[in-house]
This record gives structure tokens, sequence and C-alpha cells, in this order.
């Protein structure tokens, strides 16, 4: 239904309004004011009027966008701490490096960027020399999320002051001599520098929420103060399209983040042209963030345009601000001032009357250059509302020019991120605009020379001092080396003994363990359970009341199984980080309490268990960012497997994620069948990564795949451990019917073990054939193990594989069998000297029950048998019969 003037109700119309003729007299001011002033004057009144109701407490809710001005108006500006005059020059300095060492690389065709350092320079020239605390003095320091591409600004600084060498420079994207310099922020290749890889664009800001949420975990749990650590993390606005860059908003809100800062560099631009051609991308994100609870800070207009706001006195300079789409504006800023005259001015009379008080040279500095983020006044005014504030994380959106000082080729030019190098003569004009001391002769040979003002020069001096105010050189990366004690005993020998009569799932051993683990006195603490609400699913509802669930708030509400033993307990102080319906988020969780050891010097044991097919599908792409950083812990796919999880069919079936493990360099991956398996392989990596031997810690992760069906687990036989850990060993050994019974090899992983038992009874009891059953507890290792042994081969070492030795003189053919694509087993197909075979579940899952999907897929004990069969008949050893036979038999 509509009113009788065709307007939608408002929520308003179902509120008593105690006094109607009041609201009638509010609403004929606003009536008068725009039949007299205009609407302007009117929306004028009521933004000023809001705005003064939130400063006042009054309950309102908020604009969601304002002016196109800077929301910090330049009588507000604090008094700058520096010497602006210095700072410039050193800017200058990493502006011309950073151009000079891309342009340099270009001769080998390694590429790079130029034009976003450029734009973004003072972004981060004014927190390196006033915000960001290093890791010399008190606490972690801030943690810095570098926009990938203004990598080499940030290497060109670290040249600056010593860090790094020219041979460094030279060698930017040559890294494979081991001189070089990484493309981008990677940990792995320079892990004294970077701390965060950010290039893998949406992924910087959603772990940055996380971590900065990470550190008030840390400190509402008592394990470390990191009241004093900062997270900032630097963006492009083309990357705020990448879904992961805002999926987190909220929480960081909720939560209350004001250790959190979001940079945003608006130059307009993402890498193909305009970010919002027809739109307006800074009003937009303005919304977005001050909607999700944000405060935002709008850093848009350099000092140039003060006289321009001053002389309007209508707001319709503000109004055609707010109006004309970024694309325009970026034409504006390569077109003459005549063209911005009658295209930007010629709107209306009164800009008309505006630009005529106004010179040629006035409109191209405000026009051309004159942005918020390329003054260092208005940065750091940015920069210290945004520390000062309380309550809520800060964006803070700061207009550039992207290109900024590259010259006329470079700046705003829809091409310039594919541009990787400047002329002499760019070069030339680029150091006469910063006034930079570089003769003509240095450039020999056409080459762009790099600058160094010297060690002892005022440049490095006041950038070192600066720098030790702070807490030392940034970014850096550091490594505090701690050692964990080794866990009791107790967990790990109930699973070595086996469940007895009871069945039990490995998804359940698995979680035993770790519940038995976290009530260690040493490290029990130390343990981070993520899981993306999902926990009831993996039996882990018994950790609710005693581990707690991280809340920042704590728990203002009674639970409604308060009376139950297991109910839901949240916790200012609680251990599980239950995310919600988040794998993204719980991965961002990971990471951060993965790289803990690092970032913090607290090294973290985090778990995080998840719904198998929701794992390595959906954020492969972090575990990536997982190894990149050089993460540490235990992933665990839940539910694993394509024909365990019964009924839930073709979406939750996993049958890959094992293989795309398999790509990680990082991830040790194992499918373990046993409870005791788990418990070896815990163990083990508790000591690789955590170990008595700091020096000795491997920056390794583990993946185990584990099921949600119920088996008895058996008691751990004598001397398997190696072959747990390094991904085979013989289980159960065939009994002969007789001294020439036909004999073959089943290898098998995971519960796929338990159909392979099944299978090797009935070839001995059907068909008179010996078979020995292998359980293959990682497929990956056996591959990692037998690639290491062909490398050392190139270097004339002689090395046999490992699964080649285990299956060494094993009579009769392989057939390898898992609850994964064939591809899994296959991976170790070339080092098996035997006749091999797989069976697998390829394809698309489906509802069914257990029995009809293994059948569906010829992986079930039946279908195991009459493939064994058709292995020896191929060599002759069963006659061809017994397999058509077989087929008939067990109805295949």
């Amino acid at each position: 239904m509509t009113d009788p003037v065709g307007k939608l109700p408002s929520e308003l119309d179902q509120l008593p309004d105690r006094d109607a003729e009041e609201t009638a007299e509010w609403a004929a001011s606003l009536d008068a004011v725009t039949e007299h002033a205009g609407p302007h004057r009117a929306a004028y009144l009521m933004r000023r009027t809001l705005q003064h109701a939130e400063r006042a407490g009054v309950p309102v809710p908020r604009l969601l966008e304002t002016d196109y001005v800077n929301t910090i108006p330049t009588s507000a500006e604090p008094a700058f701490d520096g010497d602006e005059a210095m700072e410039a020059r050193i800017t200058a300095w990493n502006r011309w490096n950073a151009a000079a060492m891309v342009t340099r690389g270009s001769r080998f065709g390694v590429g790079g960027h130029i034009a976003t350092f450029a734009s973004a320079a003072w972004l981060y020239e004014t927190g390196f020399n006033h915000f960001f605390r290093g890791k010399e003095g008190d606490g972690s320091g801030d943690q810095l999320y570098i926009q990938g591409h203004a990598s080499p600004g940030i290497y060109a600084r670290a040249f600056l002051d010593g860090r790094l060498s020219e041979q460094q420079l030279d060698n930017f994207r040559q890294e494979a001599g081991g001189k070089g310099l990484p493309s981008y922020p990677h940990p792995r290749r320079l892990p004294w520098l970077w701390e965060f890889p950010t290039v893998s664009m949406g992924l910087g800001p959603l772990s940055a929420i996380y971590q900065a949420r990470f550190n008030r975990y840390l400190a509402n749990r008592g394990i470390k103060d990191t009241a004093g650590s900062h997270v900032w993390a630097f963006l492009g606005d083309g990357e705020m399209d990448e879904p992961e860059s805002t999926a987190a908003l909220a929480l960081a809100a909720r939560e209350r983040l004001d250790n959190l800062t979001f940079v945003i560099n608006c130059n307009l631009q993402r890498l193909d042209g305009p970010v919002r051609a027809n739109f307006r991308v800074v009003q937009e994100l303005e919304a977005q963030f001050r909607g999700a609870g944000w405060n935002v800070i709008k850093t848009l207009w350099g000092s140039a345009w003060d006289e321009l706001f001053r002389l309007d006195s209508t707001g319709a300079l503000v109004r055609r601000l707010r109006e004309v789409p970024d694309a325009q504006f970026q034409t504006y800023a390569t077109r003459d001032v005549a063209y911005i005259r009658e295209h930007f001015f010629g709107a209306e009379p009164a800009l008309v009357e505006l630009a005529k008080l106004l010179g040629d040279a006035k409109i191209a500095e405000c026009f051309y250059t004159s942005r918020g983020g390329h003054e260092a006044r208005k940065v750091y005014a940015a920069y210290r509302a945004a520390v000062e504030h309380k309550g809520a994380p800060t964006v803070i959106l700061a207009q550039t020019v992207k290109g900024y000082t590259l010259g006329k080729g470079f700046e705003s030019k829809n091409a310039n991120h594919q541009m990787k190098k400047l002329t002499v003569d760019e070069f030339k004009g680029m150091r006469d605009l910063l006034g930079l001391p570089i003769p003509d002769s240095a450039f020999t040979d056409g080459l762009v020379p790099y600058g160094h003002p010297g060690a002892d020069s005022p440049e490095v001096r006041y950038l070192t001092e600066r720098r030790a105010a702070l807490g030392g050189p940034a970014p850096a990366r550091r490594v505090h080396a701690v050692a964990l004690p080794e866990p009791e005993e107790r967990g790990f020998k109930a699973l070595e003994k086996g469940s007895g009569k009871q069945e039990m799932a490995t998804t359940m051993a698995f979680v035993r363990l770790v519940k038995d683990l976290m009530r260690d006195k040493e490290t029990g603490k130390r343990w981070v359970p993520i899981v993306p609400d999902e926990a009831r699913t993996f039996g882990m509802e018994s950790l609710f009341p005693s581990a707690g669930i991280y809340s920042p708030l704590g728990q203002t509400y009674e639970p409604v199984d308060r009376d139950q033993l297991m109910y839901y307990k949240e916790a200012k102080d609680g251990q599980i980080l239950n995310e919600g319906i988040t794998e993204a988020g719980a991965m961002a969780d990971f990471i951060a309490a993965a790289t803990s050891y690092a970032t913090h010097g607290e090294p973290m044991i985090p778990f995080y268990i998840f719904y198998s097919m929701f794992g390595w599908q959906r954020t492969a792409d972090q575990m990536w960012q997982l190894a990149d950083q050089l993460g540490k812990g235990f992933i665990v796919g839940a539910t694993a497997g394509r024909t365990t999880l019964t009924g839930e069919g073709l979406q939750h079936a996993d049958g890959h994620s094992q293989l795309i493990a398999a790509t990680n360099p990082a991830s040790l991956n194992y499918d373990p069948a046993f409870g005791y398996e788990i418990a070896v392989i815990v163990k083990d990596g508790l000591r690789r990564m955590y170990g008595q031997a700091p020096e000795d810690n491997e920056n390794v992760f583990y993946y185990l795949t584990v099921y949600n069906e119920p088996k008895p687990q058996p008691p751990m036989p004598e001397g398997v451990e190696e072959g747990i850990l390094r991904g085979l060993y013989r289980f159960k050994e065939g009994v002969a019917t007789s001294a020439d019974s036909p004999r073959l090899q089943l290898l098998a992983s995971g519960t796929a073990i338990h159909w392979a038992l099944e299978a090797q009874e009935l070839l001995t009891a059907d068909w008179g054939v010996t078979a020995d059953v292998w359980s293959a507890t990682s497929w990956g290792e056996l591959r990692r193990d037998a690639l290491e042994c062909d490398e050392a081969l190139l270097r004339g070492e002689q090395r046999i594989p490992y699964v080649t030795q285990a299956l060494e003189g094993a009579p009769g053919p392989v057939l390898a069998v898992s609850d994964w694509m064939r591809q899994v087993p296959d991976q170790i197909s070339q080092w098996v000297e035997q006749d091999y075979s797989s069976l697998g579940t390829d394809g698309f899952g489906l509802s069914d029950t257990r029995d009809a999907a293994r059948r569906h897929f010829g992986v079930d004990a039946r279908s195991i048998t009459v493939a064994a069969l058709a292995q020896l008949a191929k060599r002759g050893e069963v006659p061809a019969s017994a397999v058509k036979e077989a087929r008939e038999r067990y109805g295949l």
C-alpha cells in the first residue's frame, strides 16, 4: 500500500507520534527553507542537524555519504611533527630509485610496476616517519600490509636506509642466483623484510582484519600485551572489488577493532582503466564502510583547493564535485585549462563566476596534481585522527594521481599500470621536478643511475633517527625462536591403544587428541581451535564449556542450553574461534595464529577443522598465502572423501582436495586410516614445527583428512612409526592358502583401508589369492621423497625412493585405492617397480548410502576384488574366466 500522495510508507509510520503538532512544525520549516532557499540549502541544514545529533549522542541513523570534501578541514589539521622539507627530499629519492630499479630491470624483460608507488609515496613516507612502530621497541610493533604493486618504493627506501645494496636493486625480480629481490611482498623469498604477502588482491584486507582481531585475542587470553600494535593495510581502490576485501568489514566494526586502519589509495584507476568510470568510487566506498560501522576519513584535496572552497559561497563547487564521474575527472587531469573551464566550471552559472576569479595556473594545479594523498600535512592529519579514534576501525580514503611525478606520459593514463620504464629524457624531467642533484653525466650508456645522498647525509640521518624513535626499521620480519616443550604422552597413548570394541570415526579421534593436548599444563593454552560454525558436526561441542568460544564482549546473554552439560559458552578469554559460516575468515584466523611465532614472538598451535569439501576447494589461495607467510599448524579436512558423507551429495562429496593440496610445497598431506596414525603424525608435526631446537623448526603446515565413518580403531602395531610418517607401511600381511597362491599388494589410504581389508578376505576365501594390505598414510610425502631422490640423481647422488624400498621384493602387482580421484594415488606410480594400477572416485559425487556410492564408483570391496583379479589375469596368474565369474558373482 501507499499513502494518498503515492509515497511508500516508512517505518516511522508504525511508531506513535506523541506530539503531531510539533512534528508538523518541523516539516513546515523544512518546506519553507526548500521553497525560499532551495533544496540544496534544505539538504545542507538536514545534514548539519544529523551531524549535530550524532555528536550529541542522539540515537539517529548515520549518514552513509558525506560531501566530496576532506573530512578534516585545513583549519583543524594538527601541527606537523617533523621536517616537511626533509621528508620531501627523502620521498624524492625513493621515487627516483623505485622508477630506476624497474626501468633498469626492463632490460632483462622482468617487468615491474612504477605508477602505483608514485601515487602512494606520501602515504607510506608519512607512516614510516611518524606512525609505523618497529619491532625493536616494546611489544611487537605494527603490522604493515603493503600494497603489492608498491614494492619497488619499499625496496627504494630500504636502499636509502642501508638495508639493500645497488646489486640487490639490480636483481629485482631476478632471484634464481640467490641475490635478487622478489617482485612483491613474499616473506618466504625475503623473510627478513616482508611479513605479509599481499599481492593476491583481496587477501590483504581480509587478513589485516583478522590479524587485528587476533592481536586482541592474544591480549584477552593473557598471552601477550598487544595494546601497542596497530595494523595498517594499504590497498588500491580497484582492489576493493575483490569479495574478500570487504567480506569482514562488519566483523571489524562489531568487535570495535580500533587497532586497525585501512589506507585506500584512491587514484581512481585499476589495471585497465578507471575503477568506477561512470560513478564515484570514493563515495561508494564511504557508504560501504560507514554502513558497516567504520570511521571514515576522506583525504581528497590538496591545499591548492582551499582557495576554491573559500570562494564557493553557494555550494556549487561541492555539488559539482559530487556529480562528476571518476573517468571524467581523470580526463580533466590530462586536458588543458580551457577544457576544464568549459566542461567543469561551465556546468552552472555560479561555477562560471567562480572560475573567473581563478587564474589558469591555479586551475592547472588543482586539477593536475593537488590531491590530499600527495601532501604530508593532509596525510599526517588523517593518520593522527585514525590512531586516536576509539571504538571502531578507521578507513582513510586518500585521493591521488596514479603515476604522480613520472611526467605527462604516465600521470592518469589508462595504460600506466602496464608501462614499465621511462626514457632518459623522462628521467631528466623527473629529476628536475624533484630537485635531485643527479648530473647528466651520470646517465652513462643511456642507463639511468641510482641515486643516494650518502650514508651520512642529513636525509639518511633524519630517516634513521625517525625509525629509531619508532622502534627500528620497517617493514621488517623478526623471528624470536621459542621452543615449545613436548606435551604429555597421555593423549597420544590413548589413540595408540585403540578403541577396543567401540567404534570411532577418525574425525572424533583427532578431536579427542586435541582436547587432551589442550589440557597440557605447558602448551595447552597455545592451541587455537578454529572452526567455521560446524563444531557440532565434528563432535567439538564438548570444548564449548571447557575452552570457551572467544568473544571480546564475553557472554551478554543467557544461553538457551545453559542447563545442559555442553552448553554454548562465550568468553572474553575463550580459546575457540568459532567464525560463523566463513571459510575465508577461518583461514585468515589460521594464518594470523600460524605466524604468531614471528609476528609476536609467541608460537601458537592453530588447528582449523572444516567440512572437507569447503577447504582447499574454496580457500586454496589462502593456503598459498599461508605457505608464503611461513605459517605453521594443522588444517583438518573432516568428513573427507567422496563417499563417506552419506546423503549430502555432489556439492559435499570431496574426492579432490588431496590432489589440490599436493600442489602446495609447504603442505604435508596425510590421509590417515586409524587413530594411532593420527597420534603419530600430530606428535611428529609438533616436533618439526615447534620442537626443542627452534633453529631447526620447519616452516611447513600439516593437512590431515579425517572421516566421519565410525570404525573400530585397532592398537598400533610395533615398528610402524617410520612408515606412518614417510607415507607407507604394511598393515596386514596376507595368509597364503598354498605355496603357489597368486599374490598382490593392496595399497589403501584413509577409510579405503576397510574396503581393502574386506577385499583381502574375499580374494583369499573365494579365489585363493593372497593380498597384503598396506596403509598409505601419505601419497604426497611418498612423492615428495621420490622427487628429492630424482633431484639428487642429477647431482650425482644415488638415492632410492622410500616407496621403492618399501615395496621392494613384494610379489605380484600393486593395486592402489582411496576415496579420492585416481590422480591422488597415481602420484607415486612411476616409482613403483611392480605393475601398478589404481581405483578411485573420479567424477561428481552423488547422494546415496555409503555402500551404493562405493559401488557406483567401483571402489567397494567387491569392485577391488574384481580389479585385483583382472590385474592377475593380465599376468596369467589367474584365468581370465575368473574375472568374468567374479563380476557375475558380485553383481558388477
